[in-house]
């Protein structure tokens, strides 16, 4: 089973053609940055169209159930997130609406500070708000999963402990490997995963040691450290592939609406466009590779098909339901 945590892909029946030759089983695919609950319903829409045109390729996943469909029928189960509470507005009520509608993670912050919680981006961090505290419960309630995946450390551990439902990490690696303000120090990944939640492991250059030269080995040696510490149980991959976007969409993705000046973000002002991926993982064809390498290290055959898919479907099974009153 291959299950990937987090992509931004510029979608096409090529990317859609190249996840059946990569075997990949799920994908979380990020629908809204910055977008409004309007521009959001819209693109719940245009992937209502894909599905219909790409029905032999793609369907629409709402449970760990859709994985198994998918799977019998040589398909990728799409689910849905967003990379930012935009989508809520400042309205409780749409949560609910929104898992309706599709939506399985979303974000309570992207880089800033949000009315939920603050960005990993910030000076100071005051930890989630207590909007935040009202959202967290009802996301709990309707299965809609908490994403820290751009939050500051002290939101992210307090997220995870507030959260009566374990919570994610989709794409970031440790701060100790690459010391990245997107990568997550260990005390931010201990309170996740030892309150049940999970990492999944970016292969965005950025966050990558050495970044586009990382090696192969480096980041499934990382992974294999990850699990030493962590536990095996609680880690996956969430690439944050963005593939065959261009350069524009950084801008849309950092900035948004909020600021008339470019924000490089995690890139520079002499590259502020995508960074080239590693030579190893290209695009969703290339997951041979990382399982071969997650092997390579010294992983058992049950630990890099826990890794590779099989702890997402997990959580997804578990989290993606309305909870037990």
């Amino acid at each position: 089973m291959r299950i990937d945590g987090l992509q931004y892909a510029n979608w096409s029946e090529k990317i859609f053609r190249q996840l059946r030759e990569g075997r990949v089983d799920a994908v979380h695919v990020t629908i809204a940055y910055h977008e409004t609950f309007r521009e959001t319903v819209l693109n719940f829409e245009r992937w209502n169209r894909w599905f219909e045109t790409y029905s032999d390729l793609i369907l629409k996943g709402t449970s760990a159930r859709d994985i198994d469909i998918a799977r019998k029928t040589n398909r990728t189960a799409i689910f849905f997130g967003f990379q930012n509470p935009s989508p809520m507005e400042d309205d409780i009520g749409l949560i609910e609406i929104l898992h309706t509608l599709g939506a399985r993670f979303m974000q309570l912050t992207y880089n800033n500070q949000s009315l939920l919680a603050t960005g990993c981006y910030e000076a100071e961090d005051s930890g989630i708000t207590r909007m935040g505290k009202q959202v967290i419960k009802e996301m709990n309630r309707v299965g809609l999963v908490v994403d820290m995946s751009h939050s500051a450390d002290r939101s992210t551990i307090e997220a995870a402990d507030i959260s009566e439902r374990p919570i994610a990490i989709t794409h970031a690696n440790p701060f100790e490997w690459s010391p990245a303000l997107r990568n997550k120090k260990d005390d931010v990944i201990q309170a996740v995963t030892q309150n049940g939640g999970m990492i999944g492991f970016s292969l965005y250059p950025h966050h990558l040691k050495d970044k586009s030269a990382c090696t192969l080995q480096s980041f499934c040696e990382m992974v294999a450290r990850a699990a030493d510490t962590y536990g095996v149980t609680h880690l996956g991959i969430g690439s944050d592939l963005c593939q065959d976007q261009p350069d524009s969409v950084v801008e849309w993705m950092r900035t948004g609406r909020w600021s008339k000046e470019i924000d490089f973000g995690e890139g520079s002002a002499a590259s502020p466009g995508f960074p080239k991926m590693p030579s190893w993982f290209q695009d969703n064809r290339d997951f041979d590779n990382l399982e071969a390498g997650l092997r390579d290290v010294g992983m058992s055959a049950d630990e890099v098909a826990a890794i590779m898919g099989g702890n997402w479907y997990r959580f997804f099974d578990d989290n993606f339901g309305a909870s037990v009153p």
